[in-house]
């Protein structure tokens, strides 16, 4: 049982990962309409009548989400080895528990992901979205929001993986 709980927060959090590294490279956080043409953007870049430049501009909103974007994947790909060598038994670590780290670095994942999107989100409303008057939020975007769920999920079945093991270590061998 607890294999399994092990196997579903791999899962989760290796598709949160891959989500994590699609949204932060894509550019589809936002759609809007200019000057009678439709243009959209991402962190990176902007695209405009089919011609797409680079994001030159340092914003803080946009340099914080980018940078909590980028913490968030690597926090999870630490915690994807963490998850990993979970499943191996070596004494030398007895007191270590990798499955209650990986769940850790998986939280923290999420924590960076939250702030990433809340800080676009919160920017894109009030700023962005009065700026532009028919405006959209687009894909990369809401997978952002769909790995904050995945790698949330991971740290779920990591720390359910982790009691169990603890429960059967206190309850000594049957």
């Amino acid at each position: 049982m607890m294999y399994s709980f092990m196997g579903g927060g791999l899962f989760c959090a290796i598709v949160g990962n891959i989500l994590l590294v699609v949204s932060t490279a894509t550019d589809y956080w936002m759609q809007y309409r200019l000057s009678g043409s439709f243009a959209h953007q991402g962190l990176w870049r902007y695209c405009m009548s089919g011609k797409c430049y680079m994001q030159t501009d340092s914003i803080a909103y946009w340099n914080a989400t980018r940078a909590f974007m980028i913490l968030s994947a690597m926090t999870c790909f630490a915690g994807i080895i963490a998850g990993i060598l979970s499943f191996g038994h070596f004494s030398a670590f007895e007191r270590f528990n990798r499955s209650f780290a990986a769940g850790i670095m998986f939280f923290v994942s999420t924590l960076f992901v939250l702030l990433a999107m809340a800080i676009y989100t919160g920017v894109t409303v009030n700023f962005l979205g009065k700026r532009f008057g028919d405006w959209r939020f687009s894909w990369s975007y809401i997978l952002g929001w769909v790995a904050l769920l995945m790698t949330f999920f991971a740290g779920i079945f990591y720390m359910c993986a982790y009691r169990m093991h603890e429960c059967r270590r206190v309850a000594g061998p049957r």
